[in-house]
């Protein structure tokens, strides 16, 4: 009897392993949807709160049902004393390590924390969503010596956040363009950290751990860590004419050019477009138009490479706007972060609609059966 032929998966590429009704991506084609609706649409016309609404609750929300569920996320700007205390101990950590033990440790001030249910659940994703910004802003002034700042309740979301960050109230288009940047990074399927996140809440552990356990995944910087990468490039590069040569020196080594290429996407990703035009604009906003013109001229330098599936991706541009807005550079993945909680949240809730224990295969290669040897005579 022959053995049965067994195919690995490495990384589970290619291996469906749930239905999902939140987003659709199409590698090939660069189509990305959340609920059924391009992400064109929504990086143009749309709010990352109403984006978050959408996720959250499957439907783009009336003009009512999007005031509550902004005066929800509104009111939730704030963080126990207990888990401030826990922030300024630990001021001095990387801003993603401050961010997955702070997380962790709200699950403890958290009313209702452990509800499995999906209304309390969802409630826990709005809070959270309010809070993890208010974390990251708080590390920040804690670890430059500064008071922690006061949310200001006339703010939106992405605004609020720009000025905890900076302590300077954001122009309308700064303020525009990371509330685009917030919605182009709030879902994206399957990728590691969500999958994370569903490999605990399959345990039915509680959202604050699945959340906790999705900022280790992010903090890995084969996941999260491009917008970082790009940034500290343009700045080796300094001037578009290198960029050609960089680029060149680095195919040569056989070296990754960052900010290029996806696991999912083999044409541009779809939401580097809207980063694109947001560099552009805020580079000749702030005065500093030649860090768009060195991503661009890398861009050029790297047409070449786009016939065999090497294309930019969303982070390649958002480097470049958190700098021109004055962000320390260990911030740009807690960034992603801020913006990926209501992601997150919802692959939660679909894996417990109808759960079940994630639990996948590895095929042994190891020894063959062997005696065991007493210690005395080994």
């Amino acid at each position: 009897m022959s053995e049965e032929k067994i195919e690995i998966h490495r990384g589970l590429k290619g291996v469906y392993f749930e239905r999902s009704g939140t987003t659709f991506i199409d590698g090939k084609a660069g189509d990305l949807r959340y609920r059924g609706y391009s992400i064109h649409d929504l990086a143009q016309k749309s709010s990352f709160e109403e984006t978050a609404y959408l996720l959250l609750h499957g439907e783009l929300p009336n003009a009512t049902e999007l005031s509550d569920f902004d005066a929800s996320l509104r009111a939730a700007r704030s963080l126990p004393d207990e888990v401030l205390a826990i922030i300024s101990t630990l001021k001095q950590a990387h801003p993603m390590d401050v961010l997955r033990s702070a997380v962790s440790a709200l699950s403890s001030f958290t009313p209702g924390a452990d509800s499995k249910t999906v209304d309390g659940m969802r409630e826990t994703g709005i809070r959270l969503t309010a809070q993890v910004p208010m974390i990251v802003a708080a590390h920040e002034a804690l670890r430059k010596g500064r008071p922690v700042p006061k949310p200001d309740a006339d703010l939106s979301h992405a605004a609020n956040f720009l000025w905890m960050i900076t302590g300077r109230k954001p122009s309308a288009e700064a303020a525009q363009l990371m509330d685009r940047d917030l919605i182009l990074h709030a879902e994206h399927g399957s990728n590691a950290s969500s999958f994370t996140a569903r490999v605990v809440i399959g345990t039915e552990a509680t959202l604050h751990a699945a959340i906790t356990a999705a900022v280790a995944a992010l903090s890995g910087p084969a996941h999260g860590g491009a917008a970082e990468d790009v940034m500290r490039m343009a700045q080796e590069i300094g001037d578009p004419a290198r960029a050609a040569d960089y680029v060149k020196a680095k195919r040569a080594a056989g070296e990754a050019v960052t900010g290029f290429g996806h696991r999912v996407y083999r044409t541009e990703d779809p939401r580097a477009r809207h980063m694109r035009d947001g560099v552009e604009q805020l580079s000749r906003e702030m005065g500093e138009p030649r860090w768009f013109a060195i991503l661009q001229a890398v861009v050029d330098a790297m047409k070449p490479y786009a016939r065999f599936g090497v294309n930019v991706n969303v982070d390649f541009y958002s480097g470049v706007i958190y700098y021109l807005n004055g962000i320390a550079p260990d911030l740009f993945v807690p960034i992603f972060a801020v913006g990926r909680v209501p992601g997150w949240t919802v692959q939660c809730l679909e894996q417990l609609q109808n759960n079940i224990l994630i639990r996948p295969l590895t095929l042994y290669d190891g020894p063959e059966p062997r005696a065991y040897v007493p210690l005395d005579q080994r």
